[in-house]
């Protein structure tokens, strides 16, 4: 199976939707067997671009930090298994989806980091 986790380096990106990249991790019998990385610098914000590649990738479980509501819908449209409120390094996150101890804290954000002044 494939799970893709997007990425700021080697830390979980806190913001789905601003990710340049994804790590695509395949996973059989409980061991990673390859960690891809793919850039996804033009599809920012566009949530059904995102969900197309990840599907595309082959993945069938989203590991993110926060992600809006738009985004959240677009994959589970797809089909797409989504874990919400992950944080740290990619490569521990993995590890604890491997070994059933992620919790999918559901977070959701409702704003794009957008300020409103008074």
């Amino acid at each position: 199976m494939k799970l893709a986790i997007p990425n700021n380096g080697s830390m979980v990106n806190q913001h789905f939707g601003m990710s340049k990249s994804f790590v695509i991790a395949t996973i059989e019998d409980k061991k990673i067997l390859n960690i891809e990385e793919i850039s996804s610098s033009e599809l920012q914000h566009q949530h059904q671009g995102l969900a197309d590649l990840l599907v595309a990738q082959g993945a069938t479980v989203i590991i993110t930090g926060g992600i809006g509501a738009g985004a959240l819908n677009g994959l589970k449209q797809n089909g797409l298994q989504v874990i919400k409120g992950a944080s740290g390094e990619y490569k521990k996150v993995i590890e604890e989806y491997i070994n059933g101890t992620i919790e999918d804290k559901n977070l959701i954000c409702n704003n794009h980091g957008e300020h409103h002044h008074e």
